[in-house]
C-alpha cells in the first residue's frame, strides 16, 4: 500500500529565507544539513551580534536561534527582533539545552514563538519549521492582499440580513437599510 502525502509535504518554501544561528559549528552545520532539503535559502551566523546584522540587513522568515552564545544571548536576540517593527512578525524557534521552566518562562517573555532542544532530532526541527514557515508565508500573502479587498458588498451585506437585522455593519457608503422590507426599527 502507498503512503499518502502529507499535503505539507509539496508546500513550495523556495521563496522562505532561514537564519540559524549558533556559535557552535557543529550545531550550526548540522542544522543547515538537515534544512537544505527543504529548499529554501538558507543563512548562517555565529553569535547574537552577527545574527542582529543579518536580520538588520533582510529579515529572514524563520531564525533558529541558539540561547546560550558569547556578545549576545538568544533571549536578547529574540528580545531585538520581537521590539522591531520590520523584524517584529519573523518566526523565532529557540534552540536550547537548558530545561529549567524558569528558561522557557523567560523566552516565551522574549517572545519566541516555538523551542526545540538539544540534541537536535531532525524529524522534528523539519516538521517544526516546515509548519511555522508555511503559516509565515500565508501571514506574508494575506499582508498583500490589503485589507480594501476585504471589504464586503452592500450585496454580501444584504445577503446576510434576516428582516432588516444588523449582523454586520454596513459598507462605507450604502444606505441606511432600517427601512429594508418595511421593517421599522424605530422601536414604536
Amino acid at each position: 500500500m502507498a503512503s499518502a502525502k502529507h499535503p505539507s509535504d509539496s508546500a513550495d518554501l523556495t521563496n522562505a529565507r532561514i537564519l540559524v544561528v549558533d556559535d557552535n559549528l557543529q550545531n550550526l552545520e548540522l542544522m543547515q544539513a538537515y534544512l537544505e532539503c527543504l529548499g529554501c535559502g538558507i543563512e548562517t551566523a555565529a553569535d547574537g551580534v552577527e545574527a542582529m546584522q543579518c536580520i538588520e540587513s533582510a529579515p529572514p522568515d524563520l531564525v533558529l536561534l541558539d540561547v546560550m552564545m558569547p556578545r549576545m544571548s538568544g533571549f536578547e536576540v529574540c528580545r531585538k527582533i520581537k521590539a522591531d517593527p520590520v523584524s517584529r512578525d519573523v518566526v523565532v524557534i529557540m534552540v536550547t539545552a537548558l530545561n529549567e521552566v524558569a528558561d522557557f518562562e523567560r523566552a516565551v517573555e522574549c517572545g519566541t514563538n516555538d523551542f526545540i532542544a538539544k540534541p537536535v532530532n531532525k524529524h522534528e526541527l523539519l516538521t517544526r519549521v516546515k509548519s511555522l514557515l508555511q503559516l509565515r508565508l500565508l501571514k506574508r500573502q494575506f499582508d498583500q492582499i490589503g485589507s480594501s479587498d476585504l471589504q464586503p458588498s452592500a450585496a454580501d451585506v444584504h445577503g446576510l440580513r434576516d428582516r432588516g437585522d444588523r449582523i454586520v455593519p454596513p459598507p462605507p457608503g450604502a444606505d441606511d437599510e432600517a427601512s429594508i422590507e418595511g421593517n421599522d426599527t424605530s422601536g414604536d
